[in-house]
């Protein structure tokens, strides 16, 4: 019988403690995904070793080796579409991505960003947060438009900021939280639940 898994393509550049969550997340049967491959920009870094033992192909290449985004983004597609992958999750992937790639996969690339969009887009977020005083922070898992930390939101998960915080604690926190809503959206992304109207998300079933 054919598998009805999605097959997942993630893009690192980091220690990948979010990939790691996919990976546990799909080592279960059940899950209607599995990571087919690992992209990594990054040589050596530890998400590859992750990969490795999850004994899922991986991929280093290089940005520094393209002379354009356009070029490296060209790359990286043609070894997506390679390995029949359908979704890609961007799990600490540090690179800006080009318009054209954002567009061909456009409603079925996802990103997490560790804080509650669209507030603190960008860097830094946890030092912002604290700044701004908030009393609530957290960590959002959005599809992917050519705009940075854009795009219709899935799934957001909340943190209450403590009086005690520094940016490690309550990145620690937020972390945690990560590790819940990435498999949790790409789980909605699978099944088919995703509905696009403009800017949101619409989730069956919800």
């Amino acid at each position: 019988m054919m598998s009805t898994r999605k097959k997942v393509g993630v893009l690192v550049s980091g220690r990948g403690s979010n990939l790691q969550a996919l990976l546990d997340a799909c080592a279960d049967p059940a899950f209607p995904a599995e990571i087919a491959l690992v992209i990594s920009n990054v040589p050596g870094v530890y998400a590859l070793e992750r990969a490795a033992k999850a004994g899922v192909p991986s991929l280093v290449i290089p940005h520094k080796g393209f002379p354009s985004r356009d070029a490296f983004d060209a790359e990286m597609d043609k070894a997506l579409r390679a390995a029949g992958i359908e979704i890609v999750c961007l799990a600490g992937f540090m690179r800006l991505l080009s318009t054209g790639f954002a567009q061909a996969w456009r409603d079925r690339m996802i990103n997490i960003h560790p804080a509650l969009l669209p507030s603190f887009k960008g860097l830094h977020t946890h030092r912002r947060a604290l700044e701004a005083g908030v009393k609530l922070h957290g960590c959002t898992v959005h599809l992917v438009t050519p705009e940075l930390d854009d795009g219709p939101i899935l799934v957001q998960k909340a943190v209450p900021v403590l009086a005690s915080d520094d940016e490690d604690s309550l990145a620690a926190r937020v972390l945690e939280q990560e590790h819940k809503a990435y498999p949790e959206a790409l789980r909605l992304l699978a099944e088919g639940r995703v509905l696009v109207e403009g800017n949101r998300a619409l989730i069956r079933d919800a």
